[in-house]
């Protein structure tokens, strides 16, 4: 078996949607992904309600942490064959430059940590986006990677980031 693919999920403050993508797609990817995540502007801590998401997958939460992009452009980060922005904001930012040049795409998800409520309300508005970036990282996990060249799979992976939510 190869290496498992390395995949980047980013956002900005790196506390909420980007943690969930990075535990879906390490929980869902089966040893085939190891995701990290990272923000252009960390916020410097994991949102509880992220956490407690995390932990309802089974994914080990202790190792989760609020961290700049920066690390993963640095010369001795893991290569990354794929970087996701799950934010607007961090989808149009200028991004570092990744070793290896990763396929790239944009899925943008409501920010569930800017939700203002009750617990239960804000609890309900991660469960939601959870939903809404495992659909995605289920589309993702089933394309052929092996089989389909650079441009088809750069392609199918933005084509995912505009499916409906």
């Amino acid at each position: 078996m190869q290496r498992p693919y390395n995949i980047l999920v980013l956002c900005t403050g790196n506390s909420a949607r980007s943690i969930l993508g990075e535990a879906i797609f390490n929980t869902l990817g089966a040893g085939r992904f190891k995701a990290y995540s990272a923000g252009s502007h960390p916020s410097g801590r994991v949102n509880p309600f992220a956490i407690e998401q995390v932990r309802a997958l089974g994914y080990p939460a202790d190792d989760l942490r609020s961290k700049s992009w920066d690390e993963f452009a640095l010369p001795d980060a893991p290569q990354m064959d794929f970087v996701v922005t799950v934010c607007d904001n961090a989808a149009g930012e200028v991004c570092p430059i990744w070793p290896g040049q990763p396929v790239t795409a944009h899925w943008g998800f409501a920010d569930p940590a800017a939700v203002e409520g009750s617990d239960e309300v804000k609890r309900a508005a991660f469960a939601q986006t959870l939903r809404q970036i495992r659909n995605r990282v289920q589309l993702f996990l089933s394309l052929p990677l092996e089989t389909l060249d650079r441009m088809a799979i750069e392609n199918r992976m933005r084509a995912i980031g505009k499916e409906p939510l």
